[in-house]
């Protein structure tokens, strides 16, 4: 029961932060930012939440230096949003899932057109 209570609670994070990020977020450093995956741990202490980051490196570290600087503020919009007690802290991560799917995918494209010759 606790585990459907949690996976709720990351869903609705998810979707919140998304928002937030989106209209809230002030901070040139941060880009085009997409929340793609919140894991929360069972007592609700900490949340990983994942980023698609569009750019460079260096565009995705200055973003998440930035994401990181605004922790505090994006923690007190998600209070005002979610009814919690305590709002679990922040840990933002990279996905490179992404980019990952993308460079198969243009392989696979590469080994069809090579076959077709």
């Amino acid at each position: 029961m606790a585990k459907i209570r949690v996976g709720r609670i990351g869903e609705q994070i998810k979707k919140e932060l998304s928002f937030i990020l989106q209209t809230e977020i002030k901070d040139p450093r941060v880009g085009f930012v997409t929340v793609t995956g919140v894991e929360v741990t069972n007592d609700l202490s900490q949340a990983k939440v994942y980023l698609s980051i569009l750019g460079n490196e260096k565009e995705k570290n200055d973003s998440l230096q930035g994401l990181t600087k605004a922790n505090g503020y994006i923690r007190s919009e998600l209070g005002k949003r979610i009814r919690l007690r305590h709002i679990p802290e922040l840990i933002f991560k990279i996905d490179s899932s992404i980019e990952y799917g993308n460079r198969i995918e243009e392989m696979l494209r590469d080994v069809n057109r090579d076959a077709n010759l």
